[in-house]
């Protein structure tokens, strides 16, 4: 067993960075660009405008359409890790339809040709420079010394990590898992040197850690991090869930399911206070060891790449995230949503989640 520590694992800082980052891009990105949601409406009169997305959508499909299209599986090739392809059609972003130069009466659907619609272009158009102005933001707001030492130390690890790695977290898979939702296809060359951004950088580092721990745990990261942790045997009102964990009342759904089939909680009614959460002891067991194989993989990496590099990284995502919470963290400081936008109308979380929830239903971080 690993000896207890008071310090946030590596994955919580890299994924409470990335999730800061992203909810700030998704914020300015409702406010320029046109889009739809269900509870705002359409932001003009075009009948056209896509469904609001976030930014892991933009970087597993939306990059890699070009003028001329790009066949499914291309596109799937190209990004390391399957989209939300009919999502992506619904919600108004793409075409995918049968390419009239393929003489196959029946072409196979991996050869279709994926093309972005009127907004899908508007979208194209816009994502480049403001993921540039948010770089520019961070090192603004925390200092230029700060975000190149964090760029270095991620670029440090990332240099020897798999070259196949998505440039984002892939949309998770069954049981909340990342491990089955990279490509079996032969990845295209990696893009790093062209695209190491901040947010590609904080996505494929914490993916690597993430796809260790999950190597060995029947549990993903996704739901020790965000929901088992924070169960404990004097239960924890449902209805705080959202708030204590920061992530979507939905996704907090899946997890429990996940949870409740496998033993590792119940969920039960307590009078006034409604529907109270508990692990059960096998529960417990399991929140020890997934708290210890954080630990594990960690000190591992720091075999792997280096004590000092991992502390070079370590230092300055702590700077960042602090104790997690909007007054002690600096990561809150640009996460204010703009009035008319859908974040402002809903409840704010009291920290951000130890682990993106990326689900099909739009890609956002913290599973809303």
């Amino acid at each position: 067993m690993m000896p207890r520590t008071d310090r946030p694992p590596l994955s919580s800082l890299l994924s409470q960075a990335l999730v800061a980052f992203t909810i700030e891009f998704d914020n300015e990105a409702e406010h320029r660009g046109p889009h739809r949601t269900t509870r705002h409406g359409a932001t003009s009169h075009g009948l056209h405008e896509p469904w609001l997305a976030s930014m892991v959508m933009w970087f597993n499909c939306m990059r890699f359409v070009g003028e001329d299209g790009v066949a499914v599986r291309e596109l799937e090739r190209k990004a390391r890790t399957p989209t939300n392809l009919e999502g992506m059609k619904r919600w108004g972003y793409i075409t995918v339809a049968p390419d009239p130069t393929d003489p196959r009466p029946k072409p196979p659907k991996s050869a279709w040709v994926v093309r972005a619609t009127s907004g899908g272009r508007m979208g194209q158009k816009m994502f480049p420079p403001l993921l540039a102005e948010m770089e520019k933001r961070w090192e603004e707001r925390f200092g230029i010394e700060t975000i190149a030492r964090l760029r270095k130390a991620l670029e440090s690890v990332v240099r020897q990590l798999d070259r196949g790695l998505p440039d984002c977290l892939p949309i998770l898979g069954y049981g909340l898992r990342n491990d089955d939702r990279l490509t079996k296809l032969t990845p295209a060359d990696s893009t790093l040197g062209h695209d190491g951004t901040i947010p590609v950088l904080l996505a494929k580092v914490l993916l690597a850690f993430a796809l260790d721990f999950e190597r060995e745990s029947d549990i993903s990261v996704a739901i020790y991090a965000n929901l088992l942790r924070i169960l404990d045997e004097n239960g924890v009102r449902v209805r705080d869930l959202p708030t204590i964990s920061g992530v979507s009342k939905e996704s907090l759904n899946m997890a429990m399911g996940i949870l409740l089939k496998k033993g590792l909680a119940v969920v039960e009614s307590s009078g006034k206070s409604g529907k109270i959460a508990r692990p059960t002891a096998v529960g417990v067991a399991s929140q020890e060891r997934c708290r210890d194989l954080l630990a594990t993989v960690e000190k591992d990496w720091s075999v792997r790449f280096g004590t000092e590099t991992l502390a070079e990284l370590r230092e300055p995502l702590a700077k960042l995230a602090g104790d997690g919470t909007p007054k002690g963290s600096a990561l809150f400081k640009g996460l204010e949503p703009y009035p008319e936008g859908w974040r402002a109308a809903v409840r704010r979380p009291s920290t951000l989640p130890q682990f993106p929830m990326v689900l099909h239903r739009g890609g956002f971080p913290d599973g809303s």
